[in-house]
């Protein structure tokens, strides 16, 4: 299945705003502590919401299979209500419940009484949650991840300025619901509880090189770490494609996560690319730049966060000698400084990644990159990109290492993980313009 641009217009044009307030009223209105669904036409289990593969989502439901999705739901027979039936599919499908801005922990049953299951799930704009999920046959488990949902409004007033393509190709980052993609060879789902999550929460601000890319070939290293982590913890990416330090601002992006930030929450700041190319009297890396990166550290800091500077990850600037040359100017090294003056922890993406593509060489780098373009990644390169964010947390000894997943091994960006063994499926929507930004 191959979900275009345009299908995806079709889609978002059923979740107007208008029909976006309508079902956040309607959810707010019930006030569930938990939404508990049996997947399959078998017996339902006690407390649970029956699904089936006729189940389409809309507003008043609230609940459902995405239009676009192709389903199987099988009863297999057997006392266990939950476990004997489930849905599944041969291609990846989308399955989205109307729920409150916030925090929310999702515990998922996967396995089938008669064959082996493989699952990946995605949650939002392809956000990686669970890598790979595998039962044999006869088998069952239980995997629980934390996710963040969110919409325009902000509390303190105002709401976030859409660019087009968040009201239409990335209009699921900003909707009403939760969308779960379940994806990988065979795509099986027997039961799904979510609940509300009062948990810390990761931020993330950036460009187009961290935002949750909404379409194939494209991907950043923001929608990549979230696989890293426990529940326990949620992350909010806040990033968007083409957008600087200043035009963040004018958004109202930063507004919107600090009317939800809570003590101790973290909020991690890379920008670069689109802030050398703003012009002006005055506009540079040492003094802009470094302003507004410490504007965004005392407003955090005022509401009791935990700011983190990231430098700008290199662009795919190889010179004759195989080394990458820096286009970025003074901007990473304005980023060192302004973590040193403000005394904060700063993760040198800039420096891992110039060691990262210089492992990979020319020619192989190319296979970490979307086609023709040496400034945004596909799902490859932007995994490899997280896991250099996830050692400069370790190597920060930031509190966020408690939540790493337990599998999560040592990386070093020299030796990165063979591209060949790399399995994390795609998603069917496909994209046929750049993200803004370069």
């Amino acid at each position: 299945m191959q979900i275009s641009l345009v299908s995806f217009a079709l889609i978002a044009s059923m979740h107007s705003p208008v029909h976006m307030i309508s079902a956040r009223a309607q959810t707010k209105r019930t006030n569930l502590a938990m939404r508990k669904f049996d997947f399959g036409p078998g017996k339902v289990a006690p407390g649970y919401t029956q699904v089936l593969q006729s189940t389409i989502y809309d507003r008043d439901l609230g609940y459902g299979f995405e239009p676009e999705s192709t389903v199987s739901c099988i009863d297999r027979g057997g006392k266990d209500t939950l476990r004997s039936d489930f849905c599944t599919s041969d291609q990846p499908f989308f399955f989205s419940v109307a729920l409150p801005e916030g925090n929310y922990n999702v515990s998922i049953t996967f396995g089938d009484q008669n064959a082996e299951t493989t699952t990946t799930v995605k949650a939002e704009l392809r956000r990686l949650m669970l890598e790979e999920v595998h039962t044999a046959s006869g088998k069952f488990t239980t995997r629980t991840f934390t996710v963040n949902i969110r919409v325009p409004q902000i509390s303190t007033g105002g709401e976030v300025k859409l660019k087009d393509r968040e009201k239409s190709s990335e209009f699921w980052a900003w909707d009403e619901k939760l969308t779960l993609e379940f994806n990988n060879k065979r795509p099986s789902v027997s039961a799904i509880e979510i609940t509300r999550a009062s948990v810390p929460t990761l931020y993330l601000l950036g460009d187009s090189t961290v935002c949750d890319q909404p379409l194939e070939p494209y991907n950043s290293w923001g929608q990549m770490l979230t696989r890293f982590f426990k529940p326990g913890i949620a992350i909010a990416n806040h990033a968007e494609s083409g957008d600087s330090l200043h035009s963040s601002l004018g958004a109202k992006r930063l507004d919107k996560v600090l009317s939800l930030m809570k003590p101790g929450d973290y909020l991690f700041i890379q920008y670069g690319h689109n802030d050398e190319k703003e012009k002006g009297e005055g506009v540079g890396a040492f003094t802009t730049y470094k302003a507004s990166l410490k504007r965004f550290i005392e407003q955090a800091r005022q509401r009791g966060g935990i700011p983190v500077l990231i430098t700008p990850v290199q662009r795919r600037t190889f010179d004759a000698q195989g080394n990458i040359t820096n286009s970025h100017g003074d901007y990473p090294e304005a980023v060192r400084r302004a973590a040193k003056e403000e005394n904060v922890p700063l993760i040198d993406l800039n420096a891992m990644s110039k060691s990262l593509y210089e492992a990979w060489g020319s020619e192989l780098s190319k296979r970490a990159f979307a086609p023709n373009d040496g400034t945004h990644h596909n799902n490859y390169g932007s995994y490899e990109l997280a896991r250099c964010i996830v050692e400069g947390i370790r190597a920060n000894k930031l509190g966020l290492v408690k939540f790493l997943s337990l599998d999560v091994a040592h990386f070093d960006p020299a030796k990165p993980d063979a591209i060949d063994s790399f399995k994390v499926p795609e998603s069917p929507q496909r994209a046929k313009v750049k993200p803004l930004g370069s």
